[in-house]
């Protein structure tokens, strides 16, 4: 059976316009995309590779379950 788990994808718009996404929770899980949708895309990808590869080694599978995260901007 299987489990509902949550991740994180972290986008950073580079100079060139492409995003990289990168997956917190998944240490080394980082890919990217020419366009947001296709950078979610590659990260959905990226992540049910990553968590195939931790079934295959019987290791624990994390996720950002209890994660709060918050933004804040500020004017210096």
């Amino acid at each position: 059976m299987s489990t509902s788990k949550t991740y994180r994808i972290v986008l950073k718009k580079e100079p060139e316009g492409t995003y990289t996404a990168s997956v917190p929770a998944l240490p080394g899980c980082i890919t990217w995309g020419d366009n947001v949708e296709q950078a979610l895309e590659m990260a959905k990808e990226a992540i049910l590779g990553y968590i195939e590869v931790l079934k295959e080694e019987g290791e624990p599978i994390p996720d950002d379950n209890e994660t709060l995260e918050y933004s804040l901007q500020l004017i210096a």
